[in-house]
């Protein structure tokens, strides 16, 4: 088995892949975490991005529609020689047999570098890079405390910044939704603190905004407790805020995640045992979660599930100014549901 272990996967993006290794697969809920990794492999790869023998960016449907495109990009040899990278972006449909059929042709000098989704642990495309020898498979979770923690130490060390231990509490409180979001406001940190050796509380309170009351957990929680109104004006809003669509549904898919895996760990637990037993939850969303609770059984949270991962490949598809419009549609259709299961 080849898949990477959590505590092994800030190592191996620092070191890269062993030689033998032909496919790496990066997958899961976390969009902007993906996306972050699989950019640093291919960077580590060092692939001439102004090379075009060297550097390929292919589509998973493409795959999905000729198998053997990919083995026929791996087997090019670059225009000034050297290693060629692949880039392989998710797609709506099935190029699990693209990638078998690479790692069973063992081209020489190619490296492929492929950009999952949310898969299963029984996805063609994941069981055949864990049972590979020759392919990772490397997953991509929300942050928890301790993976936060060294991001937050990691980025601010990187800009000569030190943090006190409360500041950088209340910065992780405040930070999870999302990797690029985090890294974002991690960032905005450090040149609000730029030419001090430390980030302290004071900082923290000054600059980060909290995301219980940010306009994307409004957005979400409005959508989610079935509030058509108010979720409409939010995604007007987050629009106007020039903030990334990718980042709204990656956001509301880890909170469809969230609910579901609460649903399922307690099946018979009440909204407010629920609420209680949710770690980390900022006092001033449990009433609104409650709500959520109540309008969302497991059937129903699986189904926006697959709605906001379809929304998410149609983003990824959209020509340039239509990602909000796939975004604000699936947070809308969401609102709608939990609207009719409140009625």
């Amino acid at each position: 088995m080849t898949a990477v272990r959590p505590g092994d996967i800030e190592g191996l993006l620092r070191r890269g892949p062993e030689p033998r290794i032909l496919v790496v697969l990066v997958y899961g809920p976390d969009t902007g975490l993906v996306a972050e990794r699989a950019a640093k492999l291919v960077k580590g790869m060092g692939a001439d991005p102004d090379d075009p023998f060297a550097m390929v960016k292919l589509d998973g449907d493409t795959l999905a529609s000729d198998p053997g495109r990919l083995v026929d990009e791996a087997g090019t040899i670059g225009l000034f020689g050297g290693s060629r990278t692949i880039w392989v972006r998710s797609g709506s449909r099935n190029y699990a047999p693209a990638v078998d059929a690479v790692l069973k042709s063992e081209p020489e000098g190619a490296r492929i570098v492929v950009e999952g989704g949310d898969l299963a642990k029984s996805s063609p495309l994941r069981t055949l890079c864990e049972k590979s020898s020759r392919a990772l498979a490397i997953p991509c979770y929300a942050d928890d405390p301790r993976a936060l923690a060294e991001l937050i130490e990691a980025t601010l060390r990187e800009r000569g910044l030190g943090i006190d231990r409360d500041a950088r509490e209340l910065l992780a409180t405040s930070l999870g939704a999302d990797r690029r979001a985090s890294l974002s406001e991690i960032e905005k940190l450090a040149l609000y603190a730029a030419g001090r050796e430390r980030v302290e509380i004071e900082d923290v309170e000054a600059i980060v905004s909290d995301v219980g009351a940010s306009v994307l957990n409004t957005l979400i929680d409005a959508a989610f407790a079935g509030r058509m109104a108010e979720a409409e004006r939010e995604s007007r809003r987050f629009r106007q805020e020039g903030l990334d669509a990718s980042v709204m549904l990656g956001a509301a898919l880890r909170h469809a995640l969230a609910l579901l895996a609460a649903r399922l760990d307690d099946p018979g637990g009440t909204p407010g045992s629920l609420v209680a037993n949710w770690r980390g939850l900022h006092f001033r969303r449990k009433a609104i979660i409650e709500t959520q609770f109540a309008r969302w059984s497991p059937a129903g949270l699986r189904q926006a599930v697959a709605a906001l991962q379809e929304a998410v490949l149609a983003c990824r598809r959209a020509e340039a100014g239509l990602a909000h419009a796939h975004a604000s549609a699936a947070l809308l259709r969401i609102a709608g549901a939990a609207a009719r299961r409140a009625a």
